[in-house]
């Protein structure tokens, strides 16, 4: 009779989680491809591999990403047409890296400055339905580990 009440509450909790996991897997995330593997931002800080987060205090940070409003002059740009115009290289794979964005720092995780105005360690151009620049920043950060050490960053 306990096995038969065990297997009865049981049951229910792995069909919600069934179903929770072909919810949160058919959400699409804003994903970018580098070679062979993928980056793709996740709302599930536990899966997430990489977790950077955002501060208003240049002091604070330990990247500086600069929004341009020059292609040509970006390390990283992002122009697309809306949802739907993902390429098929950012479907999920092993090989995927999963980067989440944080409150507040994480231990050993990147603290993001964003502006308009330089130095900085990144500069991205971003004209996106589908991205946002915080996002945009969020994953070229998670893609490349964090801080290059410029020599000449842009004034």
């Amino acid at each position: 009779m306990l096995r038969f009440k065990i297997l009865a509450s049981v049951v229910p909790l792995l069909a919600a989680a069934v179903f929770a996991r072909a919810e949160i897997g058919s959400v699409s995330h804003p994903c970018i491809a580098l070679g062979d593997t993928s980056v793709e931002l996740t709302s599930l800080f536990w899966t997430a591999g990489v977790h950077v987060a955002f501060t208003e205090d240049p002091s604070r940070a330990t990247v500086r990403v600069q929004i341009t409003d020059d292609a040509e002059a970006a390390d990283f740009t992002v122009v697309d047409d809306g949802l739907g115009s993902e390429p098929e290289s950012c479907q999920a794979s092993p090989s995927t890296r999963l980067v989440s964005i944080a409150a507040q720092p994480v231990d050993g995780g990147q603290v993001i400055y964003l502006s308009t105005e330089g130095p900085a360690d990144y500069r991205i151009y971003v004209r996106s339905k589908s991205f946002s620049q915080r996002e945009a920043a969020a994953l070229i950060v998670g893609a490349r580990g964090g801080h290059r050490h410029l020599q000449a960053a842009s004034l």
